[in-house]
Order: C-alpha cells, then structure tokens, then sequence
C-alpha cells in the first residue's frame, strides 16, 4: 500500500480563533473601528481607517417611499396614501370635514398636476367631472374625496356621481370652487306655416307635417308654441327649450295671439259687442281683446282679431256661432313676435340671439370675447322630408 493510500488516523485537532470564526479558516483580525486589517487603502499603519459612529436611521436608505415622506406608520396595502391619512383622520375626529383649511393639499413632489381648463358649462355636470377640468386634482383622486367627505355641495356631503348645476356652491376642504355655468340660450325658430299641414308628428291619415320642413337638431327636438289648424296658416313658434316653451303657451302669461280673418259678409255693432264682452261655446265662454276692421271688396271682408288664450279652432267658432263663415284665417303675431314680411309660406329663419333673450327674460350674450354678432337671420325653406 502507497503512502497515499495509508489512512488518516490522525486525531482532529481544532484551531485556536475568535468566537464567530469559522473553525479552520483564519479571518484578519478586526481592528478596534470595526474594519479589516489589510482591507481597503491601509493608513500609516496599515490599517483601513473605521467608520464614523451613526444614529439609528441617518444616511440609511429608506426602504420605500412611504418611509421616505414620514409615512411608515400607515397600514400596510395597496392605495392612496392620502385617502388613508384621511379616512385615518375623520375615525378619529368628530367634524364632517377634519382636513378643512384654506387651502388645498399641494402636490406631492414630482407629481404633474393638470392645467385648469377654461370650461363654462351650460348644463348640469357631473361634481368630479367640473372639479377635474378645474385642474383641483384627477377623477379618481375627487372620487375619493367624495367618499372621504372633503367635498360639500350647498352644505351637504357630495355623493359620488351627483350633479351640480349654476345654483350650486361646490367646497372643497370647506373652500368655495369657482364653477362657472353660463346661461343657456334656447334656440327659436320662426316657421310660415302654409294650408294643408298639420301641427303634429304623428298622423293617421298621413298628411304633410310641419316638422318635415324643420331643421334638424344635434340634440333634442323641437316643441311647437301653440297649435294652428289644417286649414290655418301664419305664424309658428318653435322652440328646443321646455320651460320657454311653458312660458310663451300658458294662460296665466296672457300672451296676445293676432289673427287676420276673413269672412263672408260683415259685422254689425251688435256682433261687434258680442265678440268683444263674450260669447258662449261648448268649453266655456271666449271673446276677442280687440276687434279691428281691416277692410274689403265686395262680400270679404277682414279683421284684426286678438286674444289671450288659444283653444281648439276658437276663432272660427266665435265667428260660426254668428253664423259667419270664415273663409280664410291667418296669425300674424305670437306675443311680441311678428311674423316677418321676407318670410314666405313654407319657410323658416332663426330668430337672432339678442330677440331670444329678450323672449326669455335672459341677459344678454357678451360678445366681447372675440365672437361677432350673429348675421341677421334669412329665411330658408327646407325640402319636405320623405315619409
């Protein structure tokens, strides 16, 4: 047997080092700084200079960013640091609004906050739509202040996805949002409404509509001020706004309807007397405000007429119960709307926008920011639709 091959019978025999050394293996001796001997650039003698004496948490890097900004105490998850400094805030506090100041949180830094759009609104909008496009923070960030109760509208706590409109005020940590609503202006049409058609969608018989001739709406329909009969022409109002239409159609308003008639033979006085102090028909009594002799030849003869109310074919039953024939009857104003002169049967025009808000009681548009004044309307026939 080799000398290689002889068995190692030799006792173990352990090497003398310093607790927490690796038996067998001789690490360099620590210096009293806490460093290597022979590690690193050796001083004068030979040694690595130690290190500095530290606190607990200086130069550290810190492990996430929420122990970078002093918030390491929050629960652990997912989620908005904010809403969970918040909520943590109104568990502890009794005010519905534990965060109110007059100011706004500031962005965190590296945040990008979006620019404030100029919006005027003209509708009700959603709450956290109108306070995004007024660069107070994102969506998702208003929703949950919603939830957190950092939000009011008129005093009350905002629900998420409620509206606000021009009458209410929007706070938002207990500071008022300027949200701008311009008014909305309704947009009226002035139609010359010719015989043979009818003031309706809908009809059985299938007879032309004077909503075939309308121009057509990008959003909502048109509403049709008063009603004429088949046979009756002269001057319509329509309208895409329901409260100005309630307006111009309801009695306690007392808007004067002007018609011209034309009948078959003349008054007397005592006709005269009867239409004007009032006459009986089947739904109640009706009489006229005026009554105005527009001349005539021959056995036609033609009146001014007004009243404050406008009941099914009225006029031709205030006159039929004369025993007076009506052969021809048009409305020549609505109110303080007359019909214009250039606009022939079958066609409508715009009514300017100055007019309409004389009509509906509103101010009147700025037109000092940078947008001309509307040309004056042209009255336009538009081909019937196919039905």
């Amino acid at each position: 047997m080799s000398t290689s091959q002889k068995p190692k019978n030799r006792p173990f025999k352990a090497k003398s080092g310093k607790p927490g050394q690796e038996s067998g293996r001789q690490g360099p001796p620590l210096d009293q700084g806490g460093g290597r001997r022979g590690r690193g650039r050796p001083d004068a003698e030979g040694n690595r200079g130690g290190r500095p004496p530290r606190g607990e948490d200086e130069g550290r890097q810190p492990k996430s960013n929420a122990s970078a900004i002093g918030l390491s105490d929050l629960a652990p998850g997912r989620g908005n640091w904010r809403a969970k400094r918040q909520a943590a805030a109104i568990a502890g506090g009794a005010s519905p609004y534990p965060l109110a100041s007059s100011e706004l949180l500031p962005a965190v830094e590296g945040e990008r906050r979006r620019k404030p759009e100029d919006s005027t609104y003209t509708e009700p909008q959603r709450l956290h739509k109108v306070l995004a496009a007024a660069g107070i923070g994102s969506r998702r960030e208003i929703e949950e202040w919603i939830v957190a109760g950092r939000i009011s509208v008129n005093g009350e706590p905002a629900d998420v996805g409620q509206k606000v409109g021009p009458g209410d005020r929007v706070r938002v940590n207990g500071k008022l949002m300027p949200i701008r609503f311009a008014v909305r202006i309704p947009r009226v049409v002035l139609y010359h409404k010719p015989e043979g058609e009818i003031v309706s969608r809908d009809d059985p018989e299938g007879r032309p509509t004077v909503f075939d001739r309308l121009p057509n709406l990008r959003k909502g329909r048109w509403i049709a001020v008063g009603r004429l009969d088949f046979n009756t022409s002269g001057l319509l109002l329509f309208v895409n706004d329901g409260d100005l239409a309630n307006k111009l159609m309801h009695p306690r308003y007392e808007l004067d309807r002007e018609y011209a008639v034309r009948i078959l033979g003349e008054l007397d006085e005592a006709q005269r007397d009867v239409l004007l102090k009032g006459i009986e028909l089947e739904d109640g009594i009706a009489r006229f405000n005026t009554l105005l002799d527009g001349g005539g030849e021959g056995a036609n003869h033609w009146y001014r007429v007004t009243l404050s109310e406008g009941r099914n074919r009225e006029v031709r039953r205030m006159f039929e119960a004369l025993g007076l024939t009506v052969s021809r009857l048009m409305r020549v104003r609505y109110g303080p709307v007359v019909l214009p002169s250039r606009l022939k049967r079958g066609m409508w025009e715009d009514m300017p926008v100055e007019q309409v808000c004389a009509l509906a009681g509103l101010p009147k548009p700025d037109t000092a920011g940078g947008k001309g004044k509307r040309t004056a309307p042209q009255p336009r026939r538009t081909q019937p639709q196919a039905r």
